[in-house]
């Protein structure tokens, strides 16, 4: 294939025009690892909320991958000097990202696999692709891991004002139809700047910096953490849990090869090797939706019941409160429901639990958002800000909730 036909176009309905910048992006893009990126839902179970919520992984790290296309534009134009070899190990790094994701995203992050985190599954994805790809991948990776002396460069993949921030809040608030989260990236981006090998954001682009952690935040208790989306990412979770239970049992379940592989065995970290990884990399969304579908009818009453009201979306009851629910109040809901269903307090408990979400949209232990004053200072944002709310976006708000069955 000639290399005019690998730069092709996409149109996003968010940026428009995308277009493949290299040879080696659109390989990577063409990639059986990163076409099953389709088939992964960017914001989990949230359609169950926002109808339009059906974008995937995929839209994401292209649109990724255009914003650190314009960072690089905007830096090289400010000066920053950036190679061929360093803009082509940022879009890898950008593009692949997220590309260790599981099905539903975030939602079961630690169901399929053992205290496995999706950015180590990312790094084990990237590390084999650059077997593949003859070691063109290595800057790529050194970056992601935040190893390269250029520091910024790894700010601009993971930091408080990354490209992948930058794209999810724009990208998930026009597919929620949420207009609170619709931040000027665009702006952000060419207020960018780098000093002393740190990223920093010019003084006049200070009220777009604002808007953007004010966006973070509503967007994550309107979208991301929405008590409804919440109530039914934790069913999903115990949907896995009961079926590892069950499977223990001896009991066996309809599932795909792949699906049952990981309900089978207890993965962790450090059983991950490239076997594992290549049958994690055939799982996706369908799996357990197509799973779920079989398993409604089971005769198990707490795994039937629970896929049941998942796919048709008559969900649990949740209560968010600003204190630690009460241990009798949720004894209480399932003493009601062991009496109801005639069930064991361990099969009531897949129906009424409790936990808690924790929210923080500026982390300063994290890295600071720096603000390039005119008079060449270098300032915190909070600082920078007259925005006193700035300060109160610092500290983390924690929310308890208590989910049980509708009356």
């Amino acid at each position: 294939m000639n290399a005019a036909n690998k730069l092709k176009i996409f149109n996003d309905p968010i940026y428009g025009f995308i277009t493949i910048p290299n040879e080696q992006i659109f390989d990577l893009i063409e990639h059986r690892y990163f076409q099953r990126l389709r088939r992964i839902s960017q914001m989990g179970l949230s359609y169950l909320v926002y109808p339009g919520a059906h974008h995937t992984r995929f839209h994401h790290a292209i649109g990724c991958m255009h914003l650190m296309q314009k960072a690089i534009q905007v830096l090289r134009f400010k000066g920053v000097d950036i190679s061929e070899e360093e803009s082509k190990a940022l879009l890898s790094a950008i593009l692949l990202h997220d590309i260790g994701h599981g099905p539903f995203s975030h939602a079961m992050e630690h169901s399929i696999v053992n205290g496995v985190s999706h950015e180590y599954i990312s790094l084990q994805f990237m590390e084999t692709l650059n077997k593949e790809f003859n070691g063109t991948l290595t800057l790529a990776i050194k970056i992601f891991k935040g190893e390269y002396h250029r520091k910024f460069m790894n700010q601009l993949i993971s930091g408080q004002l990354d490209m992948d921030r930058a794209d999810y809040l724009k990208r998930d608030s026009f597919y929620t139809g949420v207009s609170e989260g619709n931040i000027n990236s665009e702006r952000i981006i060419s207020m960018l700047n780098v000093v002393d090998d740190q990223l920093v954001v010019e003084e006049k682009g200070i009220y777009s910096v604002e808007k953007f952690l004010v966006a973070r935040r509503l967007m994550y208790w309107q979208v991301y953490l929405h008590k409804t989306s919440l109530a039914a990412e934790q069913l999903l979770i115990k949907v896995l849990q009961r079926v590892k239970e069950l499977h223990q049992k001896g009991e066996s379940l309809h599932a795909s090869s792949a699906l049952a592989f990981f309900l089978d065995n207890e993965i962790g970290k450090s059983d991950f090797n490239e076997q594992i990884l290549e049958t994690f990399s055939r799982l996706d969304d369908v799996d357990i939706l197509s799973a779920m579908k079989e398993w409604q009818y089971h005769k198990d009453f707490v795994l039937s019941n629970l896929c049941k009201i998942l796919l048709e979306r008559d969900l649990l009851k949740i209560k968010f409160k600003k204190k630690p629910i009460k241990a009798l109040k949720i004894q209480t809901h399932i003493e009601e429901f062991i009496k109801e269903y005639n069930v064991t307090e361990e099969e009531a408990k897949y129906f009424v639990f409790s936990g808690l979400v924790e929210n923080q949209a500026y982390n300063l232990d994290k890295q600071n958002i720096h603000i390039l004053m005119k008079s060449g200072k270098i300032v915190d944002v909070t600082k920078a800000s007259d925005q006193f709310n700035l300060k109160a976006l610092s500290k983390p708000v924690t929310k308890y909730y208590m989910c049980y069955p509708k009356k």
